[in-house]
């Protein structure tokens, strides 16, 4: 699940944070990296765990709407369509998000409100009456409802944010990259999953936390050196007007283009380009891009930067 695209979103934050602090401790940084995408696992588990506890509150208010019906005798007949759902009742009983909520403690126990204030907007969404109301019943039916309510409710919803930012400051930041590998679990479940159907793990392969370490050893270690660089391009002001977050942006884009020469050049600018829009001020996109591609060239002019060739560009997929 941590791809390539949110460890360099990590690497700014990280990188920044040990900048601001002082500390100049390379070990220190990389503890606080690894727990920072530790946590982003977290949340993929917190807010595959949310859907079930939305499950959870929809078979609490059938039961107490039944119970109130046989208590008034008023003879209305409550569906079960949805807490009798297939999809969540698989996602609730998997044993690997059972498990590992546990030994993390992740728990929306403590946010029952929230839970419940999401299931009445459920209930009260459009997408959710049609499913209702459907003359037809099917596995595929019963999946898409919650890819419906995770992408109409959940990913774009502000009291969410809210909530979430109380419990841990990167969680903002990570959700949207996190929301594509819950929908991605949720597409993945079939009529024919167990409990043992395995979820997206953490780390597709050692290669990608070798990555995340590797580079922010050597953005810090060549941090004077990458800053020569950057001064180097700057004309019109000393390199000490430069904007922090841009600085440390550059720092990484150059420590990636000059210690991993298998990643296309292109990709490499392009990535830092979008964090930079992301992190930075609305004209630091062109610039990183203008300052990383003359400092590469000179680069390669000058037989300091080789980069492989041919290198296919990674799909979105072959980097997550």
């Amino acid at each position: 699940m941590i791809n390539r695209e949110l460890i360099r979103i990590k690497l700014v934050q990280v990188l920044y944070s040990y900048i601001q602090k002082g500390i100049y401790k390379p070990d220190v940084a990389e503890k606080e990296l690894l727990l920072s995408m530790d946590k982003a696992y977290d949340l993929y588990n917190y807010l595959l765990m949310l859907l079930v506890e939305v499950g959870r509150m929809s078979v609490r208010m059938h039961e107490m709407r039944v119970a109130r019906s046989k208590k008034l005798k008023d003879g209305v007949t409550w569906s079960r369509k949805f807490v009798d759902n297939r999809f969540i009742i698989q996602l609730e009983s998997n044993r690997q998000l059972r498990s590992y909520c546990a030994e993390q403690r992740l728990s929306w126990a403590d946010q029952e409100d929230f839970v419940r204030d999401l299931y009445n907007k459920v209930e009260q969404s459009d997408f959710y009456h049609k499913y209702m109301f459907s003359n037809t019943s099917s596995y595929e039916e019963d999946r898409e409802i919650w890819r419906l309510i995770y992408r109409h409710l959940i990913c774009n919803n502000d009291n969410l944010a809210n909530l979430l930012e109380d419990i841990n400051v990167y969680w903002n930041d990570d959700k949207f990259i996190v929301d594509t590998f819950v929908l991605k679990t949720i597409n993945r479940f079939t009529e024919n999953s167990t409990a043992a159907e395995p979820l997206i793990p953490e780390y597709k392969s050692d290669t990608d936390r070798d990555f995340a370490t590797k580079l922010l050893y050597r953005a810090i270690v060549g941090q004077e050196y990458f800053n020569e660089l950057i001064a180097s391009t700057t004309r019109k002001w000393e390199l000490s007007r430069i904007a922090m977050m841009d600085k440390i942006i550059l720092q990484l884009g150059l420590a990636e283009i000059t210690t991993f020469p298998n990643i296309p050049l292109s990709v490499s600018i392009n990535e830092y380009v979008e964090i930079a829009k992301m992190y930075s001020t609305p004209k630091s996109g062109k610039y990183i891009n203008a300052t990383l591609d003359t400092i590469a060239k000179r680069l390669m002019e000058e037989g300091k930067l080789v980069k492989e060739s041919p290198t296919p560009t990674p799909t979105k997929e072959e980097e997550e």
